[in-house]
């Protein structure tokens, strides 16, 4: 249930709010009227909630009622057992989402992300559609399972994936606890080469990384993707029907930047995976991977229009 009480944490949205949500207890911002339709911005690696803080007034500005969560192993989300193996895989970070769309008493909303968020909005979609009216997805189709990325890479996406193969090692998961910010700071740049953030704008979103689980929810998304580390047996039965990438048939806008620095796909890659009314949109001016803090006009447009497809 909403414990009510706000967060010391402050944000550009206000204080921090906390809801018991399945194994967690999650730390979110909430703007807007409690009335409007409700819409979910979920956050990836490494980014917080602030990748949000444009786009969040910009839609509260519109009527919607705009939920923010920090994703588990960031800010002041906790998880309320410490016996909870802290895993990061894809089922448990959209279970997660459902959980909090229930705690919130959230029947359905539009789902919106990137990263790490727009995975886990891409597998509500598909496998809870009745909750998902409708999905802004940047950098299109992620849904991707164990089996598929046993595959081998070209030797150039192959280089892309480097932190990942970093990650599978104990001097990787060293490496990044004691560097977290340092490495999180070269992430940015790599994936948003165009991206002039300042050290204030960093720094904000880098303490969401100070979180006591955040090295180990990362580490176990990594590994796990590529089989090094076990799930949970609960998420089996999902993750069998995602190995099997189901076609998500909301209505769909994905998004692309036009200088975006990380692994991605063409979008004519994964246009055949949107069944339902659909549109893609490449936005241009040098926008990198952190597409809704770059751009968050046109992230928060693609909001608005996708929930009148």
């Amino acid at each position: 249930m909403d414990t009510s009480k706000a967060s010391a944490t402050e944000t550009r949205f206000g204080p921090v709010k906390q809801i018991e949500t399945g194994v967690l207890n999650t730390g979110y911002a909430e703007v807007g009227p409690a009335a409007g339709p409700e819409v979910l911005l979920l956050h990836g690696w490494p980014y917080d909630i602030h990748s949000f803080a444009d786009v969040a007034p910009a839609l509260a500005g519109a009527g919607y009622r705009v939920i923010v969560p920090f994703v588990r192993g960031y800010g002041t989300t906790r998880f309320r057992s410490a016996d909870r193996p802290r895993n990061g895989q894809q089922a448990a970070l959209a279970v997660d989402v459902i959980a909090l769309m229930d705690a919130l008493g959230m029947e359905t909303a539009i789902l919106a992300g990137f990263d790490w968020g727009a995975r886990s909005a891409d597998v509500v979609a598909a496998l809870w559609p009745d909750r998902c009216k409708a999905l802004v997805s940047v950098s299109g189709y992620l849904i991707g399972s164990q089996a598929a990325n046993e595959a081998p890479l070209p030797p150039q996406a192959e280089y892309t994936w480097w932190y990942q193969y970093y990650f599978a090692t104990e001097r990787g998961r060293a490496g990044y606890d004691r560097y977290r910010r340092e490495f999180s700071r070269l992430i940015w740049r790599l994936a948003s080469p165009q991206w002039a953030f300042d050290d204030a704008t960093f720094a904000r979103s880098a303490a969401a990384f100070d979180n006591p689980d955040h090295v180990a929810i990362v580490i176990h998304n990594y590994r796990w993707r590529l089989g090094l580390a076990e799930g949970e047996p609960q998420y089996d039965d999902l993750e069998r029907r995602l190995a099997a990438a189901p076609v998500i048939a909301v209505p769909t806008i994905t998004l692309e930047g036009d200088a975006n620095g990380a692994p991605h796909l063409e979008p004519a890659a994964y246009a055949g995976k949107f069944s339902g009314k659909y549109e893609h949109r490449t936005i241009a001016g040098g926008v990198g991977h952190n597409l809704p803090q770059e751009a968050p006009q046109a992230f928060a447009q693609a909001v608005i229009d996708a929930g009148h497809l």
